[in-house]
C-alpha cells in the first residue's frame, strides 16, 4: 500500500467523522444538547456545544493538513509522461516523411 493510499484512507475517515460531528449540531442551538435531559451528562449543555465546536475545527484542520501532505507524497505514477496514448501519437512522428524504396538485391548465380 502506497503512502498516498494511506493518506486517502485517513482523509476518508476524517471526512466521515466531520460529517457526523456537523450533523449532530443544530444551527438553532438545539442539536445534541436539546436531547440531553440532565445537565450532569457530558458535562452540561454548554460543554457539549463547546466540544462539538472545537471538534469541528480540529477535524477540519486535520483534513486540510492531510490534503497538503498527500499532495507531497503523490508520485504522479499516472501522469501524462507515462501515458500510452501519448506514446502512440509520438510514434508516427518519428518515422521519415518520404518512404524509402528498397531495391531488391541482385540474385547471385548458384555455384556448382
Amino acid at each position: 500500500m502506497s503512502t498516498f493510499s494511506i493518506f486517502l484512507v485517513l482523509m476518508t475517515i476524517v471526512c466521515f467523522l466531520l460529517i457526523v460531528v456537523i450533523m449532530v449540531q443544530n444551527p438553532k442551538g438545539g442539536g445534541l444538547s436539546s436531547t440531553i435531559s440532565g445537565t450532569q451528562m457530558l458535562g452540561g449543555v454548554q460543554k457539549t456545544t463547546d466540544f462539538l465546536d472545537k471538534s469541528t475545527w480540529t477535524l477540519a484542520t486535520i483534513l486540510i493538513a492531510l490534503i497538503l501532505l498527500s499532495s507531497l507524497s503523490f508520485t504522479g505514477s499516472l501522469s501524462d509522461t507515462d501515458s500510452k496514448l501519448i506514446e502512440k501519437t509520438e510514434a508516427p512522428a518519428n518515422t521519415p516523411a518520404a518512404p524509402v524504396q528498397q531495391t531488391p538485391a541482385p540474385a547471385t548465380p548458384a555455384a556448382k
